[in-house]
């Protein structure tokens, strides 16, 4: 089964070090996927859940935390 997008937002920021996304993907099990900075130079933290309701926590514990910048939720696109 390939990745699917269920969720994405982002913070609203371009810049290379405030920028964040976080994207909410179901594959066999569900996958939490946050990105800080840009798609070049950015880092990336990954967690697997089995069950949508966990995955949705961390996706709004991420969130929560401070950051730059308003989250927006944007529309699928291609998992990171």
């Amino acid at each position: 089964m390939a990745d699917e997008v269920v969720r994405r937002w982002w913070n609203g920021v371009w810049g290379r070090l405030t920028r964040r996304d976080v994207w909410l993907i179901r594959q066999t099990r569900w996958k939490v996927v946050a990105r800080t900075g840009d798609s070049e130079t950015g880092q990336m933290l990954r967690w697997t859940y089995d069950s949508k309701d966990e995955a949705a926590a961390m996706v709004d514990r991420l969130l929560r935390a401070h950051s730059a910048g308003r989250w927006r939720e944007q529309q699928g696109g291609t998992p990171p």
